[in-house]
């Protein structure tokens, strides 16, 4: 495995990194086999001309937990993030070839948990499909680190992710409020097998694709932080 201390140094600086060959080309084909032999009636689902997405990811399909943990991750995981963290959501993303689905930069400010319940310094709420989302005390979010899977090459004309580095030290950064004199915009190419690392406060949006090539990626976010007691992650995974 490559040293993994510059990846670190990155991730801490800027707010993300790019490590690609994580993952062989014949992993991919198994995890996507897999992903294509699903039952895709379920409510967790979404599809659209635009995206396909399936919310609760390794909850939903679980046969696909072997496949993605493999040596490579777990040691990114264990040697960047630290040996307490655990899964605390998972999401499946498919732009297909023709899509026009385009996001606007932002930060990832929202939790998933089990229920819906006044607490202090946590909201605000929205309910998904049953699932709760609300935005925790900044200590939380600061924790959570994500890794994005890439099942295809992508770039900035298949909806790579487009980032404003360091940008996750600045707390609540509202996009309006970007000031472009003094903030860069940088273009995440990442390989097939590869995968990005970041911090949910850094400000990211995608364009749309160009190129008539799919984009799929698994996002996954990861926290060692606890909620208070009454309230549990939604998808808590060791």
């Amino acid at each position: 495995m490559i040293n993994l201390q510059t990846y670190k140094n990155e991730l801490t600086d800027n707010g993300f990194a790019v490590i690609n060959n994580i993952f062989s080309e014949e992993e991919i084909k198994n995890i996507s086999e897999v992903i294509l032999n699903i039952d895709t009636s379920k409510d967790t689902f979404r599809k659209s001309e635009d995206l396909f997405a399936i919310r609760q990811f390794l909850k939903e399909i679980p046969e696909v937990k072997d496949l993605i943990f493999n040596e490579n991750l777990r040691t990114i995981i264990r040697e960047i993030f630290g040996e307490n963290y655990f899964v605390i959501k998972s999401i499946y993303f498919d732009k297909p070839e023709k899509s026009n689905w385009y996001v606007a930069y932002h930060q990832d400010l929202t939790i998933s948990v089990d229920k819906k319940l006044q607490l202090e310094n946590f909201g605000p709420w929205t309910t998904k499909q049953n699932q709760f989302a609300v935005q925790p005390p900044l200590y939380i979010l600061e924790n959570i680190f994500t890794i994005r899977i890439h099942l295809d090459d992508t770039d900035e004309n298949n909806g790579a992710l487009k980032v404003i580095p360091k940008s996750h030290a600045k707390g609540i950064y509202r996009p309006e409020t970007i000031d472009w004199t003094i903030e860069t915009e940088t273009m995440c190419s990442i390989e097939k097998g590869g995968i990005m690392l970041m911090k949910p406060l850094l400000l990211h949006g995608s364009n749309r694709t160009t190129n008539g090539k799919k984009r799929r990626v698994i996002h996954i976010e990861f926290s060692d932080r606890e909620l208070p007691e009454q309230l549990q992650w939604s998808e808590r995974m060791n």
